[in-house]
């Protein structure tokens, strides 16, 4: 098997089972036992089985060979040999003791998306776009509910203004007759019209402002003593004066 095709195989079972921090290394120039290598995290021991079958079996399924299996047991640190390319799957803290990247890692092979075109992916296109379609489909929505919205304040007449009711016209008809009978006498006093006029005018002013009654009770004083006696003398001495004068 071409030694790229194995390695775009490789690289896209990896990432099936969500390994993490992939890197592949070209090893043409350190070593003639293989050309490649490829390191790879997974967080547990079941992880770690998981990336090592996901190879072989993609391997497998495109008619690559596996020449063997190791560390399947604990699960720390499984080694998958490809004969041209080797898998190392380790745990994040196997993987930072060893620093096989120091080892092998002279040159490094960029794992760009234009040139690792998996299987599954060009077998499936519409898959790739399917994220999009929610997004789309509620932005849908929420253009239709605008749009209904609109169509509701559109619809809806216009609120007519209330009525005057029959006192409130006859009010406002009312009230400049009113004001005006009242300020013409006072217009005509000040102009110095006949005298007639002037009569009407106090006339007028009398009616339009009525007066005030008083408020409170009337209360009888009574005489004070020296006003009694004085005034039984006087109908003495007038009587006095009568006797004499018929005398």
């Amino acid at each position: 098997m071409d030694i790229k095709k194995l390695q775009t195989l490789v690289v896209d079972a990896l990432e099936d089972v969500k390994g993490q921090d992939i890197k592949v290394y070209d090893t043409t120039h350190l070593t003639s036992l293989f050309d490649r290598i490829a390191i790879v995290s997974g967080t547990s021991n079941r992880q770690t089985k998981s990336l090592a079958a996901s190879v072989r079996d993609k391997v497998k399924e495109n008619g690559g060979n596996v020449i063997g299996m190791e560390g399947e047991g604990t699960g720390e640190w499984v080694l998958v040999d490809l004969g041209d390319m080797v898998v190392h799957i380790m745990q994040p803290a196997i993987r930072g003791y060893y620093r096989l990247e120091e080892l092998w890692g002279d040159k490094e092979v960029k794992l760009g998306a234009d040139k690792r075109i998996s299987k599954r992916t060009a077998e499936t296109p519409a898959e790739a776009a399917e994220p999009a379609a929610p997004a789309k489909r509620v932005f849908n929505e929420v253009n239709q509910a605008i749009q209904t919205t609109l169509d509701d304040d559109v619809k809806k007449p216009a609120r007519k203004p209330r009525a005057a009711t029959t006192k409130a016209v006859a009010a406002e008809g009312a009230a400049p007759k009113v004001r005006a009978s009242r300020a013409k006498p006072v217009l005509a006093s000040l102009a110095g019209t006949t005298s007639g006029t002037a009569t009407e005018a106090k006339v007028a002013t009398k009616k339009a402002a009525p007066r005030k009654k008083a408020i409170g009770t009337t209360v009888k004083v009574a005489s004070s003593k020296s006003a009694i006696a004085s005034a039984k003398q006087a109908s003495v001495k007038r009587a006095t004066a009568k006797r004499k004068t018929a005398a």
